[in-house]
């Protein structure tokens, strides 16, 4: 199946600033939650005065923990209109396509992008947008859906699934591949398939609940895809990586 660019992108503002997007994925809206994101902040190796770069934010929830862990300063960017603006003044959120930052050349000390490369129709240029962003030696943490895409049944192909983050997921390899190209020197590249694991398991029984609460024929879809990704990360298939870079 074919998925127009600004299909996906619609899709994807419109999925992930839902209410029912929150319900089936918490606050963090990807795998590892506040734990991993945690991490990745540590791996920026940030601190009070320099500027992060949250790529597709989101609702903002690890713009906000960027700034309580690191005391650096946080710009959120990101397809849907912008959340309420932060009390702290070191917060500001944008909105803005990840393939077009809108922030000036080497403006960044860091950039964190979680679960959502994955996403990007045109990869190679975001790529290239964050590589554009940061400053000599600034550093990306990145973490992401990973997956074979010769070995993905249909069913996790389809624009659901894309928005899922799964029909344009790439291997691990290919992701550090694809940020070396844009001028990025990967320090650490390594699978974190448990995280996923226990993302799947929350989405499954959270939609268990939903099915008390609605007719289930408008939840056969959200089942179908939970249960293939389920059976694609067992078959090793799907699963979830962390990178982390910097600019040459």
């Amino acid at each position: 199946m074919t998925v127009a660019a600004e299909e996906v992108k619609a899709c994807c503002a419109a999925v992930y600033s839902s209410a029912a997007a929150r319900f089936l994925l918490g606050d963090s809206f990807h795998p590892g939650g506040p734990a991993l994101t945690s991490e990745l902040i540590a791996a920026l190796r940030v601190g009070p005065g320099e500027v992060v770069v949250d790529v597709a934010c989101g609702p903002g929830t690890s713009t906000l923990q960027l700034v309580r862990e690191s005391g650096c300063d946080a710009v959120g960017v990101d397809l849907a209109p912008p959340v309420q603006p932060s009390d702290d003044p070191r917060v500001r959120f944008l909105r803005g396509d990840a393939e077009a930052l809108p922030l000036d050349d080497g403006s960044a000390d860091g950039v964190l992008c979680e679960c959502a490369l994955c996403t990007f129709p045109d990869k190679e240029r975001a790529a290239a947008e964050i590589a554009r962003v940061l400053r000599p030696g600034g550093r990306l943490a990145l973490s992401d859906m990973v997956a074979e895409q010769e070995r993905l049944p249909e069913e996790l192909k389809q624009l659901q699934a894309w928005v899922a983050c799964i029909a344009d997921a790439r291997p691990l390899d290919e992701i550090a591949v694809l940020l070396a190209r844009a001028g990025l020197e990967v320090d650490r590249a390594e699978r974190r398939d448990e995280a996923l694991a226990a993302l799947i398991e929350r989405i499954e029984a959270r939609l268990q609940v939903a099915g008390m609460l609605v007719p289930a024929e408008r939840l056969d879809r959200a089942r179908v895809l939970a249960a293939a990704a389920a059976r694609a990360l067992g078959d090793g298939v799907l699963g979830y990586g962390v990178l982390v870079a910097r600019r040459r």
